[in-house]
């Protein structure tokens, strides 16, 4: 079956092999295979030192223009009817396209997987109904598509699978998983990595979901312990919390609260930069609540390390910017800012916290707090804030004293 038949009408050497679009500049490397000239030069920016297509060395990276072609490829367009929509993919098709992934599921194959992927990419785009239909046709190859996620050192390819991925993972049905897919003895350390570090925007975001997506799945079980292990995924984590993509943000803090539910993993985040980052993410206009309330609750995580609450405090910023969402953002919200602030100033006793709640207003919040509809949890830290903040608020010195509460932080 011809690729062309089942996505775009155009002769097959008019597309780029990397970017599967008609070429506006095509250039051909020294193993005689053309690519438009920005997909290429992107590829050899990248530090690959091979022809995407064969995987050859290249002897050279010097880029040739491809004058005939570009000729050719002007006078297709030219003879085109005008707004000629392209040609889009049957279920039927769809299936048959699943059926060579099947098939040709390697990286001994990456250029037809690449157009295989993509097409069916572009076909789940169209309605969220083919996105159900291929999610429910392609669940059984979805162990394998994961597995070489971890493999592709192509970061063009491994954008197109991560982001087939997160289709087949955001629409799968339950009834698609008849028994539990382990995927705990799979090693994506090295692929994810790569993709987080040197990856554009695009593939750095969807990794960022794709990994949240199997976090959270109750059918997959995946030992990301491999991955987190390594400083540099939890900075590039932080980076991604105030990313373009809100989604992708949300993906990248629900990440970092699965993770932080092992006490080494907090010490990570605490570690690469953690707390400013988190704060410098609560001072950002645009954050969503719904990203308020996990930035919160993994400040609230972090400080039941001695690191974590040395951090917060030492950062003149993060103190001030937790009082500054009680009562603004939401009740969860609120709730996991006042637990913060439970926890330095009554649990831990730092007086550079209390002094910070005190000048940015905190007493009064509290007390607004107290009397609202909140948990008893919540009612009682509130409580217990005041006193301290009332002692700490007549002297210039930090009056403490044994709160004696038994309503313990869980971390």
């Amino acid at each position: 079956m011809v690729m062309d038949d089942l996505h775009i009408t155009m002769p097959p050497h008019f597309r780029c092999p990397i970017s599967l679009d008609i070429m506006k500049s095509p250039v051909s490397l020294s193993t005689g295979v053309t690519y438009d000239r920005t997909s290429i030069q992107r590829w050899l920016d990248a530090g690959n030192n091979t022809c995407p297509a064969t995987m050859q060395l290249l002897p050279t990276k010097e880029l040739t223009p491809n004058l005939t072609l570009q000729r050719l490829i002007k006078i297709w367009s030219d003879s085109r009817p005008p707004n000629q929509p392209p040609k889009t993919i049957s279920p039927d098709q769809a299936n048959q396209l699943i059926h060579h992934l099947h098939a040709h599921l390697s990286l001994k194959y990456s250029s037809l997987l690449a157009q295989n992927i993509s097409a069916l990419t572009s076909f789940a785009a169209q309605s969220e109904d083919n996105a159900t239909f291929l999610a429910a046709a392609a669940a059984g190859i979805l162990p394998a598509l994961i597995s070489l996620a971890g493999k592709v050192r192509d970061l063009l390819l491994l954008e197109k699978i991560v982001s087939f991925c997160n289709i087949l993972l955001k629409y799968l049905d339950s009834e698609a998983f008849k028994l539990k897919i382990d995927l705990e003895n799979f090693d994506l350390k090295l692929g994810i990595l790569l993709g987080l570090k040197q990856g554009r925007v695009v593939l750095r975001n969807a990794l960022v979901k794709f990994l949240e997506l199997l976090a959270k799945n109750k059918y997959i079980e995946i030992n990301l312990n491999s991955i987190s292990e390594d400083d540099d995924f939890h900075r590039e984590l932080l980076k991604s919390i105030v990313s373009s993509d809100s989604e992708a943000g949300g993906a990248a803090l629900s990440l970092l609260i699965h993770l932080a539910q092992l006490k080494r993993n907090r010490a990570r985040i605490v570690r690469v930069g953690g707390v400013a980052a988190l704060a410098a993410a609560l001072g950002e206009k645009e954050i969503s609540p719904a990203s308020i309330e996990k930035v919160l609750k993994i400040l609230e995580m972090v400080t039941g390390s001695k690191e974590g609450r040395n951090e917060i405090c030492g950062d003149g910023n993060c103190v001030m910017e937790v009082v500054k969402k009680v009562l603004k953002v939401s009740g969860a919200a609120t709730e996991h800012a006042v637990a913060v602030l439970w926890s330095l100033c009554c649990l831990y006793w730092d007086k550079r916290a209390a002094a910070a709640v005190v000048e940015g207003n905190g007493m009064g919040k509290v007390l607004v707090v107290m009397q609202s509809g909140c948990s008893p949890a919540t009612r009682r830290r509130c409580a217990d804030l005041l006193r301290v903040l009332r002692c700490g608020s007549k002297s210039s010195a930090i009056s403490w004293y044994d709160t004696k509460t038994t309503h313990i932080m869980p971390f």
